[in-house]
């Protein structure tokens, strides 16, 4: 029996939920949150197999919050983030978050079933057309690898890009490093223009594709 806790701002979404998946007798919904800090709570005392995470609540904590503070609470714990944000940034900031897996609201219901039964085991799930983007940018890297760059940066660059990667603000990369944030905004800058980068989702994408943040695709 796969135990799931559902954490989603509407309440008609939590109804509708529930009354789907306990149609599935190998699941059971154990509880309900409408907010990620209340989510959090119910998981701590209720210990769910499978945490189904909305990623956009406005009042209280928001999924990726929720999801980063459950994860480093009860690592253990398996979190399905659902959104109706089909975009990589988000996809990316679930993964860097902890979720196990990333959802479309407007996924057949036997998927979301299928995405609950492969994170309860174990496993990561991406949506099919998450699944084929990273897909298409893991090779396109690949053919990148013999310009790679990253031997270009300094160590105290690859450490800043570590470190923006994973969601660190330029004064908390500061404070780590024990440098100026002035100097975290010129290291940043160099590394960015050696990367040929403008954006951090991109450095995201770098990071995780060199194994930075501990895993890779």
């Amino acid at each position: 029996m796969i135990k799931i806790l559902l954490v989603d701002d509407h309440a008609v979404v939590r109804t509708g939920l529930k009354m789907l998946l306990q149609t599935n007798p190998d699941m059971q919904v154990i509880g309900e949150a409408s907010e990620g800090g209340e989510g959090i709570k119910k998981a701590m005392k209720l210990k769910p197999d499978v945490v189904v995470m909305d990623l956009s609540m406005p009042h209280g904590k928001d999924g990726l919050t929720a999801t980063a503070e459950l994860k480093k609470a009860m690592q253990q714990v398996n979190i399905l983030i659902l959104t109706m944000h089909d975009d990589e940034e988000y996809l990316f900031r679930a993964i860097q978050a902890g979720a196990s897996g990333c959802i479309l609201k407007s996924a057949p219901h036997d998927e979301l079933m299928a995405a609950i039964e492969s994170v309860a085991a174990g496993d990561a799930y991406l949506h099919p057309a998450a699944t084929k983007r990273l897909m298409e940018e893991y090779l396109g890297g690949i053919k990148q690898d013999s310009n790679d760059t990253y031997s270009l940066l300094s160590d105290r660059e690859k450490e800043v890009l570590t470190l923006v990667a994973k969601g660190y603000s330029n004064k908390e990369i500061a404070e780590q490093l024990v440098i100026s944030v002035k100097t975290v905004e010129t290291h940043k800058g160099n590394l960015m223009e050696k990367l040929q980068m403008k954006t951090r989702p991109e450095l995201v994408e770098y990071a995780i594709k060199k194994g930075l943040l501990g895993y890779g695709i």
